[in-house]
């Protein structure tokens, strides 16, 4: 029993779990929604839940959002559409969060030994919210790989989802809007969401790489101070011998 239950036997059954999902993923091949549509006798409110379902399940497996968001727009349409790609969105990053959380947590944190890991780390734990919204308005992390980290730092459960859940909602509208429109792809819906994708990766790059000093570490308690460099004094004696 204390073999299942050691920390690297946990962290190998999560890799085991993610590669069997995404072989999963690989063979059902979600995305032939997007040309064999919904089943036709199954009601459009059901089937927005049951995509809401599959697209959790699909994120947790490393799946990439934006192909299910611009399939979310094709099958439903912009608003109900925009509906189930969130609450996908948020179950999924619960998904992801749990299973990070209860399988990898504790053989990763002793690995978190570099200043700049423990310094995001921090940020998590302090301010847990700000710094999941940041990242899902502006993301500079795929989807699963944030959850994954977020789950293995001390980020509480309640801001995570919060943060999830108004954060992804811009650019996952874009996207939904995108799919929607595709079938016109000269309309203004698609070339207003094509736009504000376009702006919003050129945004999260600029942002992340401005406010890269906000993760930088803070000195340690008893960590030696910097040796000031003074400069030469010009006109200084020497009083050899």
């Amino acid at each position: 029993m204390s073999l299942l239950l050691a920390p690297w036997i946990r962290l190998a059954l999560l890799a085991v779990l993610l590669a069997a999902a995404g072989a999963c993923a690989l063979l059902y091949e979600p995305q032939r929604l997007l040309t064999e549509g919904l089943p036709p006798d199954l009601p459009k409110g059901a089937a927005a839940l049951v995509f809401a379902a599959a697209y959790g399940a699909g994120t947790a497996a490393l799946v990439p959002r934006p192909l299910l968001n611009l399939a979310a727009g094709a099958l439903f349409g912009a608003p109900l559409g925009l509906a189930a790609a969130v609450a996908g969105s948020v179950l999924g990053a619960g998904i992801s969060f749990g299973l990070g959380r209860a399988l990898g947590r504790d053989a990763l944190r002793p690995l978190l030994r570099g200043r700049w890991l423990l310094a995001a780390d921090d940020q998590l734990a302090r301010h847990g919210f700000r710094s999941m919204l940041a990242v899902r308005v502006f993301p500079g992390l795929p989807f699963a790989v944030a959850n994954y980290c977020a789950a293995f730092s001390r980020c509480g459960w309640l801001p995570f989802l919060t943060a999830t859940a108004i954060g992804v909602v811009p650019n996952t509208a874009a996207y939904v809007v995108a799919g929607s429109s595709a079938s016109s792809p000269g309309s203004p819906a698609f070339l207003v969401s094509f736009g504000f994708i376009a702006v919003s990766a050129v945004a999260a790059a600029v942002v992340g790489w401005r406010k890269r000093h906000r993760l930088a570490p803070a000195k340690t308690a008893g960590e030696p101070e910097p040796l000031a460099q003074h400069p030469p004094v010009v006109g200084a004696v020497s009083h050899g011998p």
